[in-house]
C-alpha cells in the first residue's frame, strides 16, 4: 500500500494486476510479516487442497440419471493411492473380469484422481453437454472409478472395446481451486499407452476456469479430430478456437 500524493488516501498499486490472476501477488503486510488475513487465506486454501486429495467419490452424488458401472484400481485406499501411483493405473482383478465387452465409439470414465470433489462437481455437467455435441457417436456405459490415475482408462477402454476413452479426472488441487477437472482423451486405448499419445483439457472449474459447455465443445472437436486422424496425442491439435473465427474477408 502507498499513500496517494495530495489526497490523503491510500492506493493499491497491485490492484489491477491482482484482478488478472489467482496468484498471490502484492500481499498485504503488517510490519515485517504478512497480514493476518493473508495467512488465514493461505491456510484455508491449503486445508481445502488436503481435504480434496483425501476425499472419496460418492457415485450417488453424481446424479447421473443413468446406469453406471463402479470399479476400483489396485490401490486399496487413499493412503496407498497417494503413495503408489502405479497401483492406481491398473484395475483390481475382480473388476477387470466383470467389465462388459460393449464395443462403442467412446467410453467416459468419471474418476476421483486427486480431487473427488472436482469429479463430483464438474464431470456430470461436462458429460451431459458432450453427449448433446456428439449425437452421431455410440457411447459406452459410464464408468465410475475409485483411486484412479489417468492410465486406468486405457485398461477400461480396451476391455470394453471402445475406440476412444475419455478420463474425466480430478486434478491435483492448487491453492486457488481444489475442484478442478481434467479431461484426458486416448484413441485406441490399451495398457502401455504413453502420455504423448493423449490429449488433455484442464482447469475446468467455476473459479475463472473453463466452464462445462466450453469444455464439451473443445472435447467434441478433439474427438472428431482423433477419429479423422486415427490417433490422439502430439499429432492431434485443438483447433476449436480457430473454428469459431469468422471467415476472412477477401
Amino acid at each position: 500500500m502507498i499513500e496517494g500524493r495530495g489526497t490523503g488516501l491510500t492506493a493499491d498499486p497491485w490492484a489491477t494486476l491482482r484482478g488478472l490472476t489467482h496468484a498471490r501477488i502484492g500481499l498485504g503486510r503488517t510490519g515485517d510479516a504478512l497480514a493476518g488475513r493473508e495467512v488465514r487465506a493461505l491456510q484455508a486454501a491449503h486445508a481445502a487442497a488436503r481435504r480434496a486429495v483425501h476425499a472419496t467419490l460418492d457415485p450417488a452424488r453424481l446424479a447421473l440419471g443413468e446406469p453406471f458401472i463402479e470399479v476400483k484400481s489396485r490401490a486399496p485406499d487413499r493412503g496407498v493411492f497417494v503413495r503408489r501411483p502405479d497401483l492406481g493405473r491398473r484395475l483390481r482383478a475382480q473388476d477387470a473380469t466383470r467389465l462388459p465387452h460393449a464395443p462403442c465409439d467412446v467410453v467416459f470414465v468419471i474418476a476421483d484422481g486427486l480431487s473427488a470433489l472436482a469429479a463430483a462437481r464438474q464431470a456430470p455437467g461436462v458429460l451431459e453437454a458432450v453427449r448433446v455435441a456428439l449425437p452421431e457417436w455410440t457411447i459406452g456405459p459410464v464408468i465410475v472409478a475409485h483411486n484412479a490415475r489417468v492410465a486406468l482408462g486405457d485398461e477400461i477402454g480396451a476391455l470394453i472395446g471402445a475406440r476412444c476413452v475419455v478420463m474425466m479426472i480430478g486434478e491435483r488441487p492448487g491453492l486457488s481451486a481444489a475442484d478442478s477437472l481434467s479431461l484426458y482423451l486416448t484413441w485406441g486405448p490399451r495398457i502401455g499407452r504413453m502420455d504423448s499419445e493423449r490429449n488433455c483439457l484442464s482447469n475446468i472449474h467455476a473459479h475463472g476456469g473453463m466452464n462445462h459447455d466450453e469444455a464439451a465443445f473443445r472435447l467434441a472437436g478433439l474427438l472428431r479430430g482423433a477419429r479423422a486422424l486415427g490417433r490422439s496425442g502430439v499429432a492431434l491439435k485443438d483447433d476449436s478456437m480457430s473454428a469459431r473465427l469468422p471467415p476472412a474477408t477477401p
